[in-house]
């Protein structure tokens, strides 16, 4: 009789042990989980969040802003069903006409590079907002380079 009570509780540990491992791998697998979403969604943000900027007057892509558009384009080529559309901005010196024109140059320029690195010409449009949406609207150098920019938008 001993040795059948033994042998039950022997068993129910075991079971128990084993129930417990098995919670401990859905709560791993759960936090894996949780750390890949974060991560996709930061990868997400930064697609968003990081404009690239341009020196006065000039569309050129800075080695800088090249660096942030190939961290874009591998995020891009990891999510194939997203588009973005690429914001070209501009400080408020010029006319409205000259800063909607370098607007679109900036935007195209980022698109051509995106392009260059294998994301499909369809996934991108392009739109120039001139001097017409300032990120920072003081009135000083420091204001302006932060409006010389690039936005990106996911579709």
């Amino acid at each position: 009789d001993d040795l059948a009570q033994k042998a039950a509780a022997e068993a129910a540990e075991k079971a128990r042990q084993q129930e417990l491992a098995k919670q401990r791998a859905i709560e791993m697998q759960n936090l894996k989980e949780q750390q890949a979403m974060r991560e996709k969604m930061a990868a997400k943000n930064m697609l968003t969040d990081e404009d690239i900027n341009f020196d006065f007057d000039k569309y050129n892509l800075l080695p800088l802003a090249q660096q942030v558009l190939q961290r874009k384009a591998d995020w891009l080529w990891n999510n194939p069903d997203v588009s973005v559309l690429i914001e070209g901005h501009c400080d408020e010196r010029g006319t409205n006409e000259y800063n909607l024109a370098l607007g679109d140059r900036r935007a195209e320029s980022a698109k051509t590079y995106l392009m260059n690195l294998g994301i499909a010409g369809s996934r991108l449009t392009t739109i120039s907002y001139g001097e017409e949406k300032p990120v920072d609207s003081d009135h000083n150098e420091a204001a302006w380079a932060k409006n010389r920019r690039a936005h990106f938008v996911i579709e």
